[in-house]
């Protein structure tokens, strides 16, 4: 394999399972997305801890050499809980909190298979992308066709007319963390935002990061 040009990426957020999954191939691709991040010189921001998929993927970047950043909720710090974060630990007072800061420090974001969790960080990264708050790329990698059936549910709202034909563009899904890659690095936004010009002044009273912080 020729040489990878330099990624446009400086940081990677990786959503994924607290737990392992069944399927050994879940935790195969963990690794290869760790693999990926290590090759092309990208750090991970990621939920903290040290448990299932979110373990695999931290553990194999950071003994990769690159940097590691589990930004946690201080409810969830208990090593019981979330085990033992590698790298940098960054705490916050909840899971908004968790989430924007999330979004702040990453140039893109991955999911990989998880569950009731891993899809409400997928789902809203997706809706900020919408709504003009962002315009980061989305990766969905779709091990064993684990997220067929998601893909089919948003394909579904768009010919029902609930999702723009433009906003389905925002996902970019493919079955290899290489093949996803390689489709981030050329994503270019297709739809325009909703309310890009939007204030967002009750995230700024609520605390959360600001548009201008997640979209840097």
């Amino acid at each position: 394999m020729g040489t990878l040009l330099p990624s446009r990426f400086k940081r990677v957020c990786v959503f994924c399972g607290s737990s392992p999954g069944k399927n050994p191939s879940y935790q195969l691709a963990a690794i290869q997305l760790a693999d990926q991040l290590v090759e092309r010189k990208i750090d991970l921001v990621y939920g903290g801890g040290s448990i299932g998929l979110m373990g695999l993927v931290s553990q194999a970047v950071y003994d990769g050499g690159r940097h590691v950043l589990g930004v946690i909720p201080k409810t969830l710090m208990p090593r019981e809980i979330t085990g033992e974060t590698v790298g940098e630990v960054r705490a916050v007072s909840g899971m908004h909190q968790r989430k924007a800061e999330m979004a702040r420090q990453a140039d893109a974001f991955i999911a990989l298979p998880g569950g009731y969790g891993t899809l409400e960080e997928l789902l809203e990264v997706i809706t900020w992308a919408q709504l003009g708050i962002h315009d980061k790329p989305v990766g969905l990698l779709n091990v064993d066709g684990y997220y067929n059936s998601l893909l089919s549910f948003i394909d579904k709202a768009v010919d029902e007319g609930f999702v723009t034909a433009a906003a389905r563009q925002i996902i970019v899904s493919a079955p290899t963390a290489h093949e996803l890659l390689c489709k981030l690095e050329e994503y270019v936004p297709k739809h325009s935002g909703v309310a890009p010009k939007l204030s967002w002044e009750m995230e700024q009273q609520l605390g959360y990061a600001t548009k201008s912080d997640i979209a840097r």
